[in-house]
C-alpha cells in the first residue's frame, strides 16, 4: 500500500479537504482547509481532483517519508521547503520518489502550509469528507510521529515543474482588510460602537485556532434595553440563534471572536457581522500579532469577490495546462 510515513506531526497538522457541507442543521460544522484558495490551487498542481484530501499544516510544517514515486506540492504560508535537505519551491509541483523525505523550516509570512500529494491522502471518509474536526476527532486527530496515512492511486494529471505564476498567489501582509456583511445582530451596538468596530484595526491574539480567532483593540458599547426572555442578562446576549460560518462575536463589549471552520453552529451571543466566505482565508493565513480591519458590503458584493475566486482558479488550472 501507497503511504505516507510522518516522520514528525509539526505543531498541529491535520487532513484536511474542501470541507463536510451539509451537516450544519445538526450542529457539525464542515472543517475543511481555512485557506480554500491555496488548498485547491495545491491539488490543482499535483493533478488532483476537486476536493481531494491534503496535509495543513499550522506555524510549523511536519516531515514525511514517501513510500512511492509521487508528486507533491506545497502552497499557502511561506516557509523553506526541502527534499532530503535540498531545497525546493513552494508552489510548484516536485517529483519524489520512495525513501524521499519532505521537510520544513520555520515561517516567514502567514499560517498554514497546504501540502498535497499526487493521489490525494485516502483515509477513510466521514459524512463524504475525509477532513479533520478538531474539537470531536472526527476524520482523525493531528499528525504525530509514527503515523502512516494512506494515499490514493496517483492520477498522473502532473505536470512535473508546473509553477504557479506569481501573480495568481496570494499576497501574505500582517495587516490586512476584511470584507464582511454587517448583521444579524448589529442592531444590539450603538451606532458609535458599530462605527468603532469597523474603524479598529484589530490586533489577532494569541487565541485563535481552527475553532476561531480572538480579537483585541476596542471597547463596543451595547444598546440599552431589557433583555428579552431567553437571552440572559448580559447585554451580549441575544435568545439563541444558528451562527453562519464566519460570524463575529462581541461576548462582553470586546475582544470579538470570528466563528471559523471548526467553531459551534449555534449559541446566544450577538452576532455583529459575518465576513464573506473569500475573505476567511485571510484568518486561514493570519497568525498572532497580525491586523485586521473590517469593511462592510452586501451580499452582491460577497458573491462578486466569490465569482472573482472562480475566475482566478479558471486562471491556474489555464496556466498550469500551458
Amino acid at each position: 500500500m501507497s503511504e505516507l510515513i510522518v516522520r514528525s506531526g509539526g505543531l498541529s497538522t491535520t487532513v484536511q479537504d474542501a470541507g463536510r457541507d451539509g451537516y450544519y442543521d445538526i450542529g457539525l460544522p464542515p472543517s475543511g482547509a481555512m485557506d480554500q484558495y491555496s488548498y485547491a490551487v495545491a491539488n490543482l498542481l499535483v493533478g488532483n481532483p476537486d476536493g481531494a484530501a491534503v496535509l495543513e499544516a499550522t506555524y510549523i510544517g511536519p516531515e514525511v517519508e514517501f513510500t512511492d514515486d509521487r508528486v507533491v506540492a506545497v502552497t499557502g504560508a511561506s516557509a523553506p521547503v526541502t527534499v532530503n535537505g535540498e531545497p525546493v519551491e513552494q508552489w510548484r509541483a516536485v517529483p519524489v520518489r520512495a525513501g524521499d523525505v519532505l521537510g520544513f523550516g520555520m515561517l516567514t509570512a502567514g499560517a498554514r502550509l497546504y501540502v498535497a500529494v499526487s493521489g490525494g491522502i485516502a483515509i477513510p471518509a466521514y459524512l463524504g469528507s475525509r477532513s479533520t474536526y478538531t474539537l470531536t476527532g472526527i476524520g482523525g486527530s493531528k499528525l504525530a510521529e509514527g503515523d502512516r496515512l494512506p494515499l490514493g492511486d496517483d492520477p498522473g494529471a502532473a505536470r512535473v515543474a508546473a509553477v504557479v505564476p506569481e501573480d495568481l498567489r496570494p499576497v501574505l501582509t500582517s495587516e490586512a482588510q476584511v470584507r464582511a456583511v454587517v448583521g444579524l445582530c448589529s442592531y444590539r451596538l450603538t451606532a458609535e460602537a458599530l462605527r468603532s468596530f469597523l474603524d479598529t484595526s484589530w490586533k489577532v491574539t494569541k487565541d485563535a485556532d481552527r475553532v476561531g480567532y480572538r480579537l483585541r483593540g476596542g471597547r463596543l458599547d451595547f444598546v440599552e434595553r431589557e433583555q428579552p426572555a431567553g437571552a440572559g442578562s448580559d447585554p451580549a446576549n441575544v435568545v439563541d440563534l444558528g451562527y453562519p460560518l464566519g460570524s463575529v462575536q462581541v461576548p462582553g463589549g470586546d475582544e470579538p471572536i470570528v466563528l471559523l471552520n471548526d467553531a459551534v453552529t449555534a449559541g446566544g451571543y450577538a452576532t455583529i457581522a459575518t465576513v464573506i466566505s473569500v475573505d476567511r482565508d485571510v484568518f486561514g493565513q493570519a497568525r498572532t500579532g497580525d491586523r485586521v480591519r473590517f469593511r462592510p458590503v452586501d451580499l452582491q458584493a460577497a458573491l462578486a469577490a466569490r465569482r472573482r475566486r472562480r475566475d482566478r482558479l479558471d486562471r491556474v488550472r489555464a496556466a498550469l495546462a500551458s
